[in-house]
């Protein structure tokens, strides 16, 4: 006679694991008021010695009722001035700028719900195995108590009309309007290009999200 397989039904199930409340502590200190490292990771990253024209990217992040979250990690990854990444997998034979990491980390304003980075405009980049040109854009990445699995999304710029029409990744968003929650709006403000880029994680302008 077969032996009755040994199931634990009793034990529940374990649940998903989020950032939790203790994403800023963990991963930003000095913002939640904590210093705890030597040198904290910011949403700085255009010093003096970058290369490129210096911008600020900034917004908030909406969840599914329209509330501003205050609470959300943001990461950034882009290229730099002239579409060359500062990894040794960018095999493009462009510049690189090595005072320019290209990655930028803060978090949401616990108060206005703002998140910025100071950064750099970054240049067109190749696509995968050279393939067709991509417009400028940066990527983002959040985290946050709530969000099982950190959510990817891409920024574009709105005054690259003719590059972002062109572009393979924006290409492949059938709808126009859905194209439109990854395109930032530019203006000036004491005398610095800002691009606005709000990002809703549900409802009826939620912004596009991507496979990490």
């Amino acid at each position: 006679m077969q032996p009755t397989p040994f199931v634990l039904s009793y034990l529940p199930e374990t649940p998903s694991q989020t950032a939790g409340p203790y994403v800023h502590i963990g991963l930003i200190p000095n913002q939640a008021g904590f210093e705890i490292f030597q040198n904290n990771f910011t949403g700085d990253i255009a010093g003096s010695g970058v290369a490129g024209q210096r911008i600020i990217i900034e917004g908030r992040i909406f969840d599914g009722a329209g509330h501003a979250t205050k609470d959300v990690l943001v990461e950034t990854w882009q290229a730099n001035a002239a579409g060359r990444y500062n990894h040794p997998a960018d095999k493009q034979e462009k510049s690189i700028d090595q005072d320019f990491r290209g990655w930028a980390r803060t978090g949401t304003d616990f108060d206005t719900g703002i998140y910025t980075i100071r950064t750099i405009k970054p240049g067109s980049v190749a696509g995968r195995k050279g393939r067709k040109t991509m417009a400028p854009h940066v990527n983002f990445w959040l985290a946050s108590r709530g969000i099982n699995i950190g959510l990817a999304t891409r920024m574009y710029f709105a005054d690259e009309e003719n590059a972002n029409s062109q572009d393979p990744v924006l290409n492949i968003i059938e709808q126009p309007e859905r194209r439109q929650t990854l395109i930032a709006a530019r203006s000036e403000r004491g005398g610095l290009i800002v691009y606005t880029f709000n990002i809703y994680l549900q409802g009826e302008r939620e912004t596009v999200f991507f496979d990490a």
